[in-house]
């Protein structure tokens, strides 16, 4: 039986919400079907835009880039914790390791080698640069994220990768990133800008990181898919 198939992928394209002061999405056609017969286009975008994974080297001196992960790790068990209800009162909401192990309790051990996705409800904010952002600039970012706490906790359990549906894995107040520090220097990678996470379960999905193997990359545009359970 073929399994159900949930898209994690935000749309790429000019609307997309990038980090302040990305340079923005462009694409120019090179190929015109009316003219030569085939549509294509030149792309100018960076690393780091829409759903994307960081890659350890995108914080790690001597980390992998993106074309040097292994396909292994980009195939993984998820776990999802759901922590829209914190979030809708505290938008700079903090992921600790209490909340990893009140998890735990309700929905079960993460799985050695899963990629564990924080469901924040960020994603509903994205046709709101603002509100999704936060402010225009990166002084003014309020988002939620993963704490340093719960990363410790997490590489504890031998997790392969962290995800969530914000601009990033940091909360938008972290300027310092102690998480992007922390998780990318021991080999982990990120996503970000994940959509749909409330079509998984909290375990028994499987992940698929569809990165381009972009050789020197210290990220890329990703597309992410998760397989149900049946």
């Amino acid at each position: 039986m073929t399994p159900s198939v949930v898209d994690l992928t935000q749309p790429l394209g000019p609307d997309t919400v990038l980090w302040p002061g990305s340079t923005p999405f462009a694409a120019a056609i090179r190929s015109d079907p009316r003219t030569s017969g085939s549509y294509a286009r030149d792309l100018h975008l960076p690393e780091h835009s829409g759903t994307h994974l960081d890659a350890p080297s995108h914080f790690a001196p001597g980390g992998a880039h993106a074309a040097d992960i292994p396909a292994d790790r980009l195939v993984a068990p998820c776990a999802v914790i759901d922590v829209r209800a914190a979030c809708r009162e505290d938008p700079a909401f903090t992921l600790e390791r209490a909340h990893v192990e009140d998890a735990e309790r309700r929905e079960g051990p993460i799985e050695r080698g899963s990629a564990v996705l924080l469901w924040t409800g960020w994603e509903d904010r994205r046709g709101d640069p603002v509100s999704y952002l936060g402010g225009p600039s990166e002084a003014e970012l309020a988002f939620p994220g993963f704490g340093a706490g719960a990363a410790e906790a997490l590489l504890e359990r031998h997790v392969v990768g962290l995800g969530t549906d914000t601009l990033g894995i940091d909360p938008g107040h972290a300027r310092d990133f102690p998480v992007h520090h922390l998780a990318l220097g021991a080999g982990l990678w990120h996503l970000e800008g994940l959509v749909n996470l409330g079509a998984l379960p909290p375990r028994g999905a499987i992940l698929v990181v569809g990165a381009l193997k972009l050789v020197e990359g210290s990220g890329t545009p990703a597309r992410v898919l998760a397989l149900l359970p049946d």
